[in-house]
């Protein structure tokens, strides 16, 4: 009977750490918006420093919101090179 009880606490245990990693894993597949970002967000995203965020914060504010994710290399210093390496973090 021992044997079983602690076979189930492994069971157990496996599934509880399973988890606990899948949530982990959750924010970082967490895509940011573009529309509601605020600069410490867009920040994060590779290539986007601070001075790119205000610029991206300030085109939403005049021009309105992004359509599509696209609309983003409309914003000056965002070009080909950085919409491709953050496209699959964004959304609108």
């Amino acid at each position: 009977m021992d044997v079983i009880r602690k076979v189930c606490l492994v069971f157990v245990l496996v599934a509880l750490v399973s988890f606990v990693g899948g949530l982990a894993g959750a924010k970082d597949n967490a895509k940011i918006n573009i529309n509601t970002a605020t600069i410490e967000e867009l920040t994060t995203l590779k290539g986007i420093g601070e001075k790119k965020a205000k610029s991206i914060v300030e085109y939403r504010e005049k021009a309105g919101p992004f359509v599509t994710i696209e609309d983003l290399k409309d914003v000056k210093g965002v070009g080909d090179k950085i919409f491709n390496n953050i496209k699959d973090q964004i959304t609108v």
